[in-house]
């Protein structure tokens, strides 16, 4: 199973995948980070489409077009943020998780590029979320067979070296 998961250093805008998931705001309006670069990237056209969503909870996720990333679709997923662990966080990130891959399911995504969700301005602990993000994966390719490829893309020399830390540990 080891050989469908990848950790790459890189920028997630340029992932040519069925999709790619966005650490996006309740408003999917845009922000900053991941957010901000993959709203500049796809162009107006996808502002336009998260505008008719009506936002998104936290825990939650929500499909759009590509339109001029190389990835077909967008996935934006609300992670939750962190208030020091007495909130539910790590459930609610795994809710997240779960989340996106119900979309992946159901739109039958064969390769998938995942940030880390909530680790920027969200603050949650990087190795916590890790672990958190690599596990829900884990699970749902043990169940599904449709998804053949998953990217965790780091933007971040720390948070790559997290994230390869957790695949080895969970994929072995």
């Amino acid at each position: 199973m080891s050989e469908q998961v990848q950790v790459i250093l890189g920028d997630i805008t340029k992932q040519a995948v069925d999709a790619i998931v966005n650490a996006a705001n309740t408003t999917l309006q845009g922000g900053g980070g991941v957010d901000g670069a993959i709203h500049r990237e796809a162009g107006p056209h996808l502002v336009w489409e998260c505008r008719k969503l009506g936002g998104c909870p936290t825990g939650g996720a929500k499909i759009t077009k590509g339109y001029y990333l190389p990835a077909k679709h967008v996935i934006h997923a609300v992670g939750p943020i962190w208030q020091g662990g007495t909130a539910g966080e790590e459930e609610l990130l795994a809710r997240t998780y779960r989340s996106v891959f119900e979309l992946v399911a159901q739109h039958s995504i064969t390769s998938l590029a995942l940030p880390a969700i909530s680790t920027g301005a969200y603050r949650f602990p990087l190795d916590r979320a890790t672990r958190i993000a690599v596990r829900e994966t884990h699970s749902f390719l043990q169940r599904h067979s449709g998804l053949k490829h998953v990217v965790f893309v780091c933007f971040e020399r720390p948070t790559y070296d997290a994230y390869v830390a957790a695949v080895a540990e969970t994929f072995g």
